[in-house]
């Protein structure tokens, strides 16, 4: 896993897009923090860029980085939820423009093992993870689910040993400073 996580990390640096398995379904990723390499990934997808995508980081300190502020009903929800869990904060910073929503926020899934979770950690920055598909089309629930055309407009893909996920899609939860609660995705 450490020669894949390095050689996947040099291909971040340089602003390419990865296809690799996340904790919950393959994703496409970049660095959250280089504005171009999400353009790429929106145009991958095929999607508008005032939807809001949604990244992740391996450890509380990055997820401090990301927000002014993370309420402490946020830390409950990550230690009690059961199923990986997406969490939307009001007030992103330190990412790129194009990956924070119109109102300031920002979706952020702390992922705690695996092989996404060893990227992340290595390379000491949020990465985007969005589902490997064109936007409107299903969700493919494995690497063979995904289309060719997604393939062959990545600059690396992921050895597909290291998938762990679980191929169903993360809660989303939208948690506004004020503590109001809404339910995206369950």
């Amino acid at each position: 896993m450490k020669e894949e996580i390095q050689k996947t990390i040099e291909v971040l640096k340089s602003g390419g897009i990865i296809l690799y398995p996340t904790d919950t379904v393959w994703g496409l990723g970049c660095d959250a923090t280089n504005e171009s390499a999400v353009a790429k990934i929106f145009e991958i997808k095929q999607r508008s860029d005032a939807k809001s995508l949604i990244t992740i980081v391996s450890s509380d300190g990055m997820l401090q980085r990301c927000v002014e502020e993370v309420p402490e009903l946020a830390w409950d929800i990550m230690d009690l939820a059961t199923k990986p869990t997406t969490i939307i904060y009001d007030n992103a910073k330190n990412l790129a423009q194009n990956v924070i929503a119109n109102d300031g926020s920002i979706g952020i899934r702390l992922i705690k093992e695996g092989f996404a979770h060893q990227l992340v950690h290595k390379f000491n920055k949020p990465i985007i993870s969005t589902s490997a598909n064109i936007s409107g089309e299903p969700t493919p629930t494995n690497f063979d689910e995904i289309s060719t055309v997604i393939k062959s407009k990545v600059n690396l893909i992921i050895d597909n040993q290291f998938d762990t996920g679980k191929g169903t899609s993360s809660s989303i939860l939208k948690l506004a400073n004020n503590g109001e609660i809404k339910v995206l995705r369950n």
